[in-house]
């Protein structure tokens, strides 16, 4: 009986060990950073400079609009869109 127990706590111990030994695999940083294509796009609305694959992007008509933010982005489009409605009644 003593012997089962002990098979048992050993069994017990070794998936434990496996499981702490995958975890720490699995959630390592990466071998090498990701690469930055170095580009910077300018914001449309606070014009800062961000770099583009950090930009929100948001295409109109064919042409690519970029952001820092989503409350510049709805700023932007919440202009255009009042720019469209003053054209139109004017």
């Amino acid at each position: 009986m003593i012997r089962f127990l002990f098979l048992c706590a050993l069994l017990y111990l070794i998936i434990q060990l496996a499981r702490f030994f995958h975890n720490i695999k699995r959630y390592s940083a990466p071998s090498s950073p990701p690469r930055l294509s170095g580009v910077m796009v300018k914001d449309e609305v606070c014009e800062t400079y961000i770099p583009e694959e950090e930009a929100i992007k948001e295409k109109i008509d064919g042409k690519i609009y970029y952001f820092c933010s989503q409350e510049c982005r709805r700023r932007f489009l919440k202009e255009r869109k009042n720019r469209q409605l003053n054209q139109r009644s004017a």
